[in-house]
């Protein structure tokens, strides 16, 4: 069931709950009414409302990287006029821009993954190099040019208005990548269900303003949040499929396999998490095995680069070593060196942050709920991780809907995320050219983090103390929040079973007679 189908007493009213959604609703006559008729909107039901929100937030994203899609005439046709450092001065520069017409992306009939290229050629830094993203994002990337080339061809006989070729290849990204965004915005409404204007949150968020086209993990949302929402709807095997062909987008929605896994184990529905993670290795080895077979150097050169590339300034350990001054953990490298202890590090921190979350998941008094671990996974590989390239933290914004609805605290994380790209792209402009030193940008990313953190802390705090949850309470009326028998909106198989398999370590949730979880929250047993 979703939130188009609850009935108007199931719904959970913003105006009621939330501050910022209080203040809003008074220019338009204040807060919802405890006598007014809901759901009666035959046309503009919740998620028309929040998809058009989206669709408009995306326009403006799109508006904000316009700047870089200007050009000036030349005798060679039209050129993308990123003279003076315009892509940074302006902060619409996008990783999409310059993928067009390199290497494997080139309009001669290459293909990604076999076909290479020479980077740096006739200098000491040489190197032959191939498609660098995951195989769904690189094929979906080698799918776009070639509808470029065929926009390119038709503009050139006057059937199409034309264009340089980059601006094209943009554009047409674009609109997919939008395409993707609301997919992902329709997956989170329905699974906000009771909760559905919590979603507009997402479709509102400045982070999405910001780099929904910065690159192109919109594709690996689309399919994550989806993988969720089938699991919801009690269909293991298609959530495997999808999160699966997340995977082999971007890697992250492979970390949504850990928490649900451990949770079927907690309810004693093992068989059910199999089933999700049988489909989800299928699904994965079926895009990725041909290429592997067919172009092996092409297929790994994702893991190499991965491997053997330092630690990004948006990373905490590039922000210790530009404060303390330390070396890093791997000292000074030779050039193409990968840096193995840094790995290392890396790695082993985010298995113990995985290992404290697994705790959590079957000890906690009561099941956590699925979303609530998949962001505390994610938010701990990215806080862990060598990388943070800034559109990742698209990644969290529909599982920080989910695990942690609260208004005013999420967009404030969202402004500060979204606010550190104007101090990245003036350090990128370098102090050369009036840019900023690198501190100011580093403090910016060390604000963001604490910020995370603090996130991940109201998490865990509402998973020892379920009573705050406030997805497993309800609004009875305006300013009183009584409990409720909602377990988890996400859980799918899950959702009110009991456990089965709890360890010891916090005092356990009681559960009634029959396995059912709905334990009165007001009697204080926690």
């Amino acid at each position: 069931m979703d939130g188009e189908s609850l009935g108007p007493a199931d719904r959970v009213v913003p105006t009621w709950t939330e501050a910022l959604a209080r203040a809003a609703s008074r220019p338009f006559g204040g807060e919802l009414g405890r006598h007014a008729q809901v759901g009666r909107q035959w046309f503009w039901t919740p998620l028309r409302v929040i998809l058009l929100l989206a669709v408009l937030l995306l326009a403006a994203a799109w508006l904000f990287k316009a700047p870089c899609t200007v050009t000036y005439d030349t005798d060679a046709g039209p050129q993308l006029d990123w003279r003076d450092n315009r892509q940074y001065v302006a902060m619409c520069y996008t990783d999409i821009i310059p993928r067009y017409g390199v290497g494997d992306l080139a309009p001669d009939g290459v293909f990604p993954y076999v076909t290479s290229w020479v980077e740096n050629q006739g200098t000491a830094e040489e190197q032959v190099r191939y498609m660098e993203y995951p195989v769904l994002t690189g094929l979906f990337q080698w799918v776009n040019a070639k509808i470029t080339d065929g926009w390119s061809t038709l503009a050139g006989l006057d059937l199409l208005p034309g264009g340089n070729s980059s601006v094209l290849y943009f554009n047409i990204t674009a609109f997919w990548l939008a395409a993707a965004w609301l997919v992902t915005i329709w997956a989170l409404t329905s699974l906000c269900r009771r909760r559905v204007w919590d979603a507009a949150l997402a479709a509102l968020s400045p982070l999405v303003f910001v780099h929904a086209f910065t690159n192109f993990d919109a594709l690996a949302t689309a399919l994550g949040t989806a993988g969720l929402l089938a699991w919801a709807r009690r269909r293991p095997v298609l959530a495997g499929v999808l999160i699966g062909l997340g995977g082999a987008a971007k890697l992250y929605p492979l970390f949504f396999l850990g928490p649900l896994l451990l949770l079927c184990l907690r309810a004693g529905r093992v068989r059910d998490g199999l089933r999700a993670l049988t489909a989800a290795a299928a699904s994965w080895l079926a895009v990725n095995v041909p290429l592997l077979l067919v172009a092996p150097t092409g297929w790994a050169e994702f893991f190499r680069l991965n491997s053997a590339r330092p630690a990004d300034p948006d990373s905490l350990y590039n922000v210790l070593m530009h404060f303390t001054g330390w070396a890093g953990f791997d000292g000074q490298l030779a050039p193409g060196a990968p840096p193995v202890v840094l790995n290392a590090v890396s790695l082993v921190l985010f298995l113990l942050a995985c290992a404290g979350i697994g705790w959590l998941a079957l000890a906690a008094p009561r099941r956590p709920r699925l979303a609530q671990l998949c962001f505390l996974v994610v938010a701990a590989f990215l806080l862990t991780n060598k990388v943070w390239s800034p559109q990742y933290s698209l990644w969290l914004v529909p599982l920080a809907v989910l695990a942690l609805p609260r208004w005013r605290l999420l967009l404030a994380w969202m402004a500060v995320d979204a606010a550190i790209w104007a101090p990245r792209m003036y350090y990128y402009l370098g102090t050369g050219n009036k840019g900023l030193p690198e501190g100011w940008f580093l403090g910016a990313v060390l604000i963001r983090d604490a910020v995370v953190v603090a996130l991940c802390v109201l998490v865990v705090r509402e998973v020892l103390r379920p009573e705050l949850d406030r997805v497993r309470t309800t609004l009875a009326v305006p300013s009183r929040l009584v409990p409720d028998a909602v377990d988890d909106p996400t859980g799918g198989v899950l959702d009110g079973r009991g456990d089965r398999f709890v360890l010891p370590g916090i005092p356990r949730w009681r559960h009634s007679a029959d396995g059912d979880q709905r334990e009165h929250l007001a009697s204080g047993r926690h």
